[in-house]
């Protein structure tokens, strides 16, 4: 059994505790989503891709990276410098993320920037969870969905429910999948393999030439400095989504700022 699939047993055993109907409700009673998908699709920053920016402790793939991140205050560093949206992992046993998190960004800080919640979504009730607790869009990945009817039909929902749905692909049969997909807007290509957890950007200039220019494209994962990024603009790519290089960073305010293209003079004397 890989990693994805240990995961996905584990998400099974979360599910079945959850309050579905209770969590439909909560979910018809929250604000309507903001527009995840016109935030990064901007380009606010001439031509370098919008940055997703994430609030990140641990990974399978390289273990605990800052425990003891505060991720509030990360959180405001991501928004002064740069960031044009925010990816918030909400798993606990696998990246140390909790729900709470989200929901306090939205409700109680007040995000300027659009959320995404970050988890391996498999069932509806996951999808109210996530608008309920404030997300503006969901992660749908392509490799923990094999059934393509219940694929169309967690897609289908997030969109009823107002949320951006972002759908990660990392090879050609799941990025055909995802083309599929009625209504698709927004396709992540995850230079990460969930499998083998190799990473390789090829992954995505490889992948990028099989998807039309009015579905915007985010790129994952490997990417560490402002040459992987203008790496990435040659495949005109709309957003990349960034973690690791963030948080693990001396300076993670000066590397958002990189990473998102801003070069702004007075936001040069910070480095925090």
């Amino acid at each position: 059994m890989n990693i994805l699939e240990k995961i996905i047993e584990q998400k099974k055993i979360e599910i079945a505790a959850l309050n579905a109907s209770a969590l439909r409700l909560s979910a018809e009673q929250s604000p309507t989503p903001r527009n995840f998908l016109a935030h990064i699709t901007r380009r606010r920053f001439g031509t370098s891709p919008s940055l997703i920016a994430e609030l990140k402790r641990a990974s399978p793939s390289k273990g605990i990276l800052a425990p003891h991140l505060d991720l509030f205050q990360v959180a405001d560093i991501y928004t002064q410098n740069g960031a044009s949206a925010m990816s918030v992992l909400t798993d606990e046993k696998f990246f140390m993320g909790k729900l709470e998190t989200l929901y306090e960004l939205r409700f109680t800080k007040k995000s300027e920037v659009p959320l995404l919640r970050k988890d391996f979504i498999i069932d509806e009730v996951q999808l109210y969870e996530a608008k309920a607790n404030g997300a503006d869009a969901i992660l749908l990945i392509a490799a923990a969905l094999t059934d393509d009817k219940h694929f169309a039909d967690l897609h289908a929902c997030a969109l009823e429910l107002g949320l951006t749905a972002l759908v990660e692909v990392h090879d050609e049969a799941e990025t055909e999948r995802a083309l599929k997909l009625k209504d698709i807007k927004l396709i992540g290509i995850n230079n990460r393999n969930l499998a083998t957890f190799e990473v390789s950007l090829e992954t995505t200039e490889k992948l990028r030439s099989m998807i039309s220019n009015d579905i915007a494209v985010v790129a994952e994962s490997g990417i560490f400095t402002a040459s992987d990024v203008e790496r990435l603009s040659k495949s005109n790519v709309d957003a990349i989504l960034v973690g690791e290089a963030l948080v693990t960073s001396e300076g993670i305010g000066k590397k958002v700022r990189e990473l998102s293209g801003l070069q702004v003079e007075k936001l040069e004397r910070s480095n925090l």
